[in-house]
């Protein structure tokens, strides 16, 4: 714990940036190159919601470049587990069935895990929609908003 809020303060002294796009079309390149499900129509439309040219007409990504910095807090498991425990609203968790999680977690665990972790919480609906990837709302943004339209009308 020490050593990773000494890495986050040291983080804080250096101002966090992402690099920028040339244009549009290397934000649509971009998009796909994350997602390859993505069709080029719409990662042309989603280029222009998700990035903006900047005063230098470079290509910015609209969000806080914070994110880059390593989080201060420990992940502990059992804390995690009691913070969820104590949800007391109905819970919808949609994920892409090739979701592939070792890309952000590596070996740390498993998806049989994350949903054993995942039945502590008292009211869950587990929605798996086929062919998507963990940018489901990209994927299938027909089949995302029928699973929450669902769940909100129950």
């Amino acid at each position: 714990a020490p050593r990773r809020l000494a890495q986050w303060l040291d983080e804080l002294r250096q101002p966090q940036a992402f690099r920028g796009f040339d244009d549009r079309q290397a934000v649509a390149e971009r998009l796909i190159a994350n997602n390859p499900r993505l069709d080029r129509g719409k990662a042309d439309w989603l280029a222009g919601h998700w990035a903006a040219p900047d005063a230098q007409g470079r290509w910015q990504v609209l969000c806080d470049p914070a994110h880059k910095r390593v989080n201060p807090v420990l992940y502990r498991v059992e804390e995690h587990l009691a913070t969820w425990a104590a949800i007391e609203a109905p819970l919808l968790w949609v994920e892409g069935e090739l979701t592939d999680i070792a890309q952000w977690w590596g070996q740390r665990y498993s998806v049989a895990e994350f949903h054993e972790r995942l039945s502590v919480v008292r009211q869950v609906q587990r929605v798996r929609l086929p062919g998507c990837g963990h940018m489901l709302h990209h994927d299938r943004p027909d089949a995302v908003a029928a699973a929450i339209a669902a769940f909100l009308a129950s």
